[in-house]
């Protein structure tokens, strides 16, 4: 049987994926900008109401909160650009890029984290340089 975290990180791909594709549609009809709003206010919605319902325990500490925040600015910046691709790209193009983004994770988490890799590791992230370079040109 699949592990929780194996589970979320499923229903994560999926969600991600039908994201793409309706991000995609709605950019189609209204302004890339307010298409993104809209789906991050609901975002915030479906994320508050998770919190309430999971009856996890809410703590804060200055350290997390800082860290939540620039996450949040990082977000920010990567869904204005996911947008703006998508209103002047191809979905496909823009999506399996931006998708990358564990690429750069798995950088610092290597480099600033003290992490380590595999020998998998190192060749999937390789197979993905390979990708984006497959699918930009």
């Amino acid at each position: 049987m699949a592990s929780m975290a194996t589970m979320f990180a499923l229903l994560a791909m999926v969600s991600w994926g039908l994201w793409a594709v309706l991000a995609n549609q709605a950019t189609q009809s209204v302004e890339p900008t307010v298409a993104m709003i809209l789906s991050y206010l609901t975002g915030v919605f479906v994320a508050a109401g998770y919190v309430i319902t999971a009856g996890h325990d809410v703590s804060v500490t200055s350290i997390g909160v800082g860290y939540a925040l620039a996450a949040g600015v990082f977000s920010g910046i990567g869904a204005v650009a996911s947008y703006a691709g998508l209103a002047t790209g191809r979905t496909a193009t823009v999506t399996t890029i931006s998708a990358l983004y564990f690429v750069v994770a798995a950088g610092i988490g290597l480099l600033v984290l003290g992490e380590s890799a595999t020998w998998r590791d190192t060749l999937g992230i390789v197979f993905a340089a390979v990708a984006v370079a497959l699918i930009s040109y």
